[in-house]
């Protein structure tokens, strides 16, 4: 059995302009104390990050295949303009239709998480 104890968030200060951010789990499991931390960025870190990876990402090594090229598209939307709105195009505009199907399947997204996920997609392709 896996009980949560709490949730906590901290945040450590070194010097004058480090910052380290941790979310973390405090859980017990047939009386094991464990904490599982997870380390996360202030937003102006992030986003840094982010734009390094737009960056990156037009000069990676070999073409992604059409289905991550898609899910690099859709990170990218979802991260800098949120939620799809509009119509979704019509059968003749296959391009937009898949495009719009990719940003639209991450409906509901917070953008910080959407600028983790295209690091992250970026750096694996790397």
């Amino acid at each position: 059995m896996l009980s949560t104890i709490a949730g906590v968030n901290a945040h450590f200060v070194f010097g004058r302009r480090k910052r380290l951010n941790f979310a973390s789990e405090v859980s017990l499991r047939r009386n094991e104390l464990s904490i599982h931390t997870q380390e996360t960025y202030p937003m102006s870190d992030l986003k840094a990050r982010f734009e390094q990876a737009v960056t990156e990402s037009k000069q990676l090594p070999e073409k992604p295949d059409n289905m991550t090229l898609l899910k690099i598209y859709a990170l990218y939307k979802q991260a800098t303009a949120g939620d799809v709105d509009g119509k979704r195009p019509g059968f003749t505009d296959m391009v937009g239709r898949a495009k719009w199907d990719a940003w639209n399947e991450l409906k509901g997204k917070g953008s910080e998480e959407a600028m983790q996920e295209y690091i992250d997609l970026i750096e694996s392709l790397k």
